[in-house]
């Protein structure tokens, strides 16, 4: 029904911002992980966001459609896909430790601690904004609900 689509987009940013936040917890997890099933060090995993287009209202037709004002409005985000990240593993000097390559270096993750806690902060925002907006729009429409009683 239209009258929920701001709940449904503002849903699905909610979704995306919780795996978003999933990732990064996964990222921490591992940011010392030197040998993983696949060989090497763990990879940083990064989510790939995509635009719904026209997914909540139901409609088969895939253009975009012009919303208020003539901008063009889809219907949410989603994750199409969970990429990694191409940075080269940090190299430490460590000839002693099990994982050390011929030359005595270990190959640590790409994993940025400072960088995944503000990645973190930003998708904490984000699912903070998009309830916001499911609180608003609930607001709202209970208080149209009141004035028709």
């Amino acid at each position: 029904m239209r009258i929920f689509r701001s709940i449904d987009i503002a849903g699905s940013g909610l979704t995306a911002n919780r795996l978003w936040m999933d990732t990064i917890s996964g990222n921490l997890a591992n940011v010392n992980t030197t040998r993983t099933p696949d060989g090497g060090p763990y990879v940083r995993r990064v989510p790939v966001f995509q635009e719904r287009l026209m997914e909540a209202t139901g409609e088969q037709d895939k253009r975009l459609s012009k919303g208020w004002f003539g901008f063009y409005s889809g219907s949410g985000v989603r994750v199409a896909d969970i990429g990694t990240d191409a940075t080269p593993p940090r190299l430490a000097y460590q000839p002693d430790h099990p994982d050390a390559n011929e030359d005595g270096y270990v190959a640590y993750p790409n994993v940025n601690v400072v960088r995944e806690m503000a990645d973190m902060m930003v998708a904490s925002r984000a699912y903070e904004a998009n309830l916001t907006v499911v609180e608003t729009a609930k607001s709202v429409w209970s208080g149209a609900l009141d004035i028709m009683r």
